[in-house]
């Protein structure tokens, strides 16, 4: 039987798509500005027998550049269909960059990132698939837009919230958008999803709208598609633990539990090839790969209970006294060579006494003993994940004093194992604006398993 035909903009490494092919779509088109993503999103879609120009079609382009009659003659001109294309497209399914929406940092009202949706609707007026997903933030319900001039020349007035603008831009081309009322507000709080829901291991977020037209049958709810039990980080990843010992200990208490089904699925793989209907054998060497700790890194993570985080730390050390740090040799070294102690004799006395310090003089050293990186967590495993960033350094591992490795994040985003990251492992500064290393491509995906329930919440009343 056909596959219903989807479209994947702002597609990055891929999460989305993974969740979209799980659901059973056909995605004919897809495209991403990034090199790096791109480049790990057509290796993954060559695993799965979505040959570029026969069954499938990715463009790198920035979304501006971008026509719906571009993208619907590149998937009239495949292969695959051979004049079988009617030129309709069932779902467009994309997410906007969503850092000028976010809460995390400082949101400017005329941010260009905030723009890039435009053109996503534009894509929208000219294609006009039967249905529309768009991907975003939470930030995106409260971000207002200062005279936003839609893709057609309509303006807005200042402050306008960008859900008010999504409703009457999707209503004067012909959709409802599901979740909002008679007067087209949405309702937030239906729009609102937590991964951990539907079986990621990780509290994460995400605005999703979807929006369809008048004349076709309304998606059902997503809660429909929620699991009956949340997945821990000792579920996702106890099988990736170095140390045997440690490693042993927690597979077979996993076992015991009955709990080794997410790790045994990551390995046998959820996604399946487009032409024999199998799952990919997973590639367990794959993006494994462990940040190289110096001494004083590992003794310094060795001072954070699992849930903590750097502020935590300070806080119970400020009241409980960090005589500890007289046993990590390392870390007490690393400390006196930074800080202004004329000996190491006395910064020991120091560290004896300090319970005894004004407040001022505590921060002050452990500034230098835990650093000044205050949002660094150490994660605790019998809970489901913070969510994952792209940064490798936020999270420590609840079993071994280091970061996790790419793989280890990407369980913990319900990757399959046999999906393999390219391009830089990590990257810093500046060049951090420039490139999409592999863990910033884990941390910006969709989580696959969220992007599966999304996606099937349509498929089930389109088939």
């Amino acid at each position: 039987m056909k596959k219903p035909i989807a479209v994947d903009l702002f597609c990055g490494a891929g999460g989305m798509s993974e969740g979209i092919l799980q659901a059973g779509f056909h995605i004919a088109f897809s495209s991403d500005k990034s090199p790096e993503a791109s480049l790990t999103y057509q290796y993954r879609h060559e695993q799965l027998g979505l040959k570029n120009g026969y069954n499938t079609f990715f463009c790198m382009e920035d979304i501006a550049n971008l026509t719906g009659k571009f993208i619907l003659n590149s998937i009239s001109n495949l292969e695959y269909f051979k004049n079988r294309f009617n030129g309709k497209v069932d779902v467009i399914f994309g997410g906007p960059p969503c850092q000028g929406f976010s809460r995390a940092g400082k949101r400017l009202k005329n941010d260009p990132r905030n723009l890039l949706f435009r053109e996503y609707l534009r894509v929208i007026a000219e294609i006009r698939p039967n249905y529309v997903v768009m991907e975003n933030v939470v930030g995106l319900l409260d971000t207002s837009l200062d005279n936003f001039i839609s893709y057609d020349g309509e303006e807005y007035s200042n402050a306008t919230l960008v859900t008010e603008i999504l409703v009457k831009e999707f209503f004067k081309i012909g959709y409802k958008i599901k979740n909002s009322d008679e007067h087209g507000k949405i309702d937030s709080k239906k729009i609102i999803l937590n991964a951990s829901d539907f079986g990621v291991p990780q509290k994460r977020e995400r605005v999703i709208i979807i929006a369809y037209k008048e004349n076709q049958n309304q998606p059902r709810d997503i809660d429909c598609y929620k699991v009956n039990k949340i997945v821990t980080v000792e579920e996702a990843i106890s099988d990736l633990i170095v140390n045997k010992n440690k490693r042993k200990y927690q597979l077979e208490k996993l076992k015991e539990k009955n709990k080794l089904d997410y790790i045994n699925s990551s390995k046998k793989g959820r996604t399946k090839n487009f032409f024999n209907n199998e799952t990919i054998k997973n590639n367990f060497n794959q993006n494994t790969e462990l940040s190289l700790h110096l001494p004083y890194v590992k003794e310094r993570f060795s001072l954070y209970k699992q849930g903590e985080s750097s502020k935590d730390v300070k806080a119970r050390l400020m009241s409980e006294g960090i005589e500890k740090v007289l046993e990590l040799d390392a870390l007490l070294q690393y400390t006196y060579e930074n800080s202004d102690y004329a000996s190491l004799d006395e910064l020991k006395l120091e560290i004896a006494n300090f319970l005894k310090k004004s407040k001022t003089d505590k921060e002050k050293l452990l500034n230098i003993i835990l650093s000044k990186k205050n949002i660094r967590t150490r994660l605790m495993g019998e809970e489901v994940a913070r969510t994952i960033v792209t940064l490798p350094d936020d999270y420590i591992s609840p079993f071994e004093e280091r970061v996790f490795s790419v793989r280890e994040m990407a369980r913990l985003q319900s990757f399959d194992d046999s999906f393999i990251f390219l391009g830089k492992r990590t990257t810093g500064g500046e060049r951090r604006k420039m490139e999409i290393p592999q863990y910033t491509q884990v941390g910006n995906a969709v989580p696959p398993l969220l992007a599966r329930a999304i996606a099937k919440s349509i498929i089930d009343v389109i088939t």
